[in-house]
């Protein structure tokens, strides 16, 4: 039977544990709260992320590092990107030599720019072909109702993403494989500042014709990006792409789009982070993207826009005008 660890208890990390469990895998959830692990082991649900939802026998809890790394055939990494450097590097020792390592974040590291992949070989000290990525359309509450949805896996090694997928198809959850890990890194994080700007846009009153503005050109700069740094402009059409920019500019379970919304609507940073019960991955983001892109000599300008209203505390409507005024080009570019 696969051994699978999965550190983080949040919604995501506790859908995607399930996911393994009704795949066939052995599954040990590691979280820091003695009482949410004692929950999962006893009552088979997490209360405080995805209350109601009954877990598989084969997926247990622990609040010790080591035993949920014991054996572990994948080690799954859910926790939210701006964390994963330093609880890596203490969990890292405990790692069984030949484990994957499979990242479920959607960030891109602040100071550094790196992606999350970049993260975990330096940390950990393992190849590429060690490191997978799991991303596309997937709102951790609708899996968790056993939903149909579709997802993908990307690895450098094609066997590992091959055998990741077969770890973790379900009859609701079906993945695909690529090879492409930046791209596919790439369109998860950059969705959650389009998000960002597709919940200002709602937030503000602005209607359907705005927001497919925000998501086509989102898209538009997102692949430009990419293709400076060497993805395949095809992963932008697909799931990890197109898929999760569409599922999290539209729906409200997505947190970035909430977070914008609230925005939108003339609540202050720090206003909205207090009704904010989950990490808007987006809104520290948005930074690190804007690095990235600045570093590859790219025109992000929405996410620049973004950047300014969260960060500088520009006015929406002022932040809007700016971006409706740029100099007109052709929609190539």
């Amino acid at each position: 039977m696969t051994r699978c660890a999965v550190y983080g208890t949040g919604s995501w990390g506790t859908a995607f544990a399930m996911i393994l469990g009704d795949a066939g895998c052995e599954v040990t959830l590691w979280g820091r709260r003695a009482a949410v692990a004692e929950a999962i082991n006893k009552d088979r649900t997490n209360p405080d992320y995805l209350p109601g939802v009954e877990l598989p026998a084969s997926v247990r809890a622990t609040t010790d590092p080591a035993e949920a790394a014991a054996g572990a055939d994948f080690t799954v990494l859910a926790v939210p990107s701006q964390t994963l450097r330093d609880n890596l590097a203490d969990w890292a020792p405990l790692l069984p030599a030949d484990t994957v390592l499979v990242s479920l974040m959607k960030g891109v590291e602040l100071g550094t720019a790196k992606r999350m992949s970049e993260v975990i070989e330096e940390v950990a000290k393992v190849p590429a072909e060690r490191v997978a990525v799991l991303t596309g359309p997937n709102l951790a509450k609708e899996i968790a109702a056993r939903q149909p949805a579709a997802a993908v896996v990307a690895c450098a090694d094609e066997s590992v993403a091959r055998r990741l997928q077969t770890a973790c198809h379900t009859p609701y959850f079906r993945p695909y494989t690529n090879t492409d890990v930046v791209g596919c890194e790439l369109g998860g994080a950059v969705k959650n500042v389009i998000a960002l700007a597709v919940g200002i846009a709602g937030g503000m009153g602005l209607g359907d014709n705005a927001k497919a503005s925000l998501i086509t050109r989102g898209l538009a700069e997102t692949t430009r990006l990419g293709l400076a740094m060497g993805a395949d402009a095809h992963t932008f059409a697909g799931l990890a792409g197109m898929g999760d920019l569409v599922a999290t500019c539209s729906s409200p379970l997505s947190r970035n789009n909430t977070f914008g919304t609230n925005l939108g609507r003339g609540m202050s940073l720090a206003e909205t982070i207090a009704v904010t019960k989950q990490t808007a991955e987006g809104v520290k983001s948005c930074e690190s993207v804007r690095d990235l892109a600045r570093r590859h000599g790219v025109d992000m300008p929405i996410t620049e826009t973004v950047f300014d209203i969260v960060h500088e505390g520009k006015q929406p409507m002022v932040a809007l005008k700016e971006l409706m005024s740029r100099s007109a080009k052709s929609e190539r570019h």
